[in-house]
């Protein structure tokens, strides 16, 4: 469960978050107008009067002929936020992993009204729903009420669930998917197309014994979207071949979104919420 004080600790650290990672968030809706941005257009003569800062010292090495760089104007993004809500998600001792991506979630919500930017929350599992929050402050807890209320459950297949969520999404905006990601890489794959000319961030939530799976003993272990049983011994060679599982299936995640442009960040339920937030939003982009 997300405790409401939470989001006293968002107050909090607003400052912090403020400092250290809000300048490489906002502002990557692009229109087709012309300024001062980061995604370069094109280049023009230099007119009197322009800022001598925009100059292209290396075209006019070559020309020896004054150009500016032209950019792409900036303009806000919508954040859409998307949590896997299946039955996977409920893994987890002290926080489960839908409470953990729930918090991450409301984060990112929290940074969206902190900017005056539009966010939409949604939860996906064997259907797709999307949250319609209060207006103003109160919408960060009538978010927090919503995701406590809402148990992990269902069988997902994440392109089919994904599939319809591309149409709710009008100008280029900035997609985060927060999921285990214990898919097919097939199925990803497929999902990540969808979302592939919008800013797209991926971040894997494991429980930290499923990332570091520090058990040793004979275990009875239940899938939670089949229900279904096996019993094995867990010994180092088993964490050792379960680990390399793992790795290989992330380089594949990450192989995966480095073809559509797309960030992946993989995290557990051991770290600091903050600390995610830090790594995802403090990366130079």
């Amino acid at each position: 469960m997300i405790n409401t004080e939470f989001l006293h600790q968002l107050d909090r650290f607003s400052l912090i978050i403020n400092k250290r990672i809000t300048s490489n968030y906002i502002g990557e809706r692009f229109s087709r107008a012309t300024g001062r941005g980061l995604i370069f257009k094109d280049h023009a003569i230099y007119a009197p009067g322009e800022d001598f800062r925009s100059v292209d010292w290396r075209v006019f090495g070559r020309t020896d002929k004054l150009y500016v760089k032209r950019y792409e104007e900036e303009r806000n993004l919508t954040v859409h936020i998307v949590l896997d809500s299946s039955a996977s998600m409920n893994f987890g001792s002290n926080v489960t992993k839908a409470d953990f991506a729930g918090m991450i979630g409301i984060g990112f919500a929290y940074l969206a009204l902190k900017n005056n930017e539009s966010f939409v929350l949604s939860t996906f599992s064997d259907a797709l729903e999307v949250f319609k929050p209060k207006k103003g402050r109160a919408q960060l807890a009538s978010m927090v009420e919503y995701l406590n209320s809402r148990k992990p459950k269902g069988l997902t297949k994440l392109d089919q669930s994904l599939a319809g969520y591309k149409k709710l999404i009008g100008s280029k905006s900035y997609v985060v998917i927060i999921s285990d990601f214990l898919y097919p890489i097939d199925e990803i794959k497929r999902a990540l197309y969808f979302f592939k000319n919008h800013k797209l961030v991926l971040i894997q939530v494991l429980d930290k014994v499923e990332k570091n799976l520090n058990l040793e003993g004979d275990f009875r272990l239940k899938d939670l979207e089949t229900n279904e049983v096996m019993r094995t011994y867990l010994n180092p060679f088993a964490r050792q071949q379960y680990e390399g599982m793992l790795d290989e299936h992330n380089e594949k995640i990450q192989q995966a979104c480095t073809e559509v442009n797309a960030q992946f960040y993989s995290c557990n339920t051991g770290q600091s919420v903050f600390d995610v937030f830090y790594d995802v939003l403090g990366r130079k982009r």
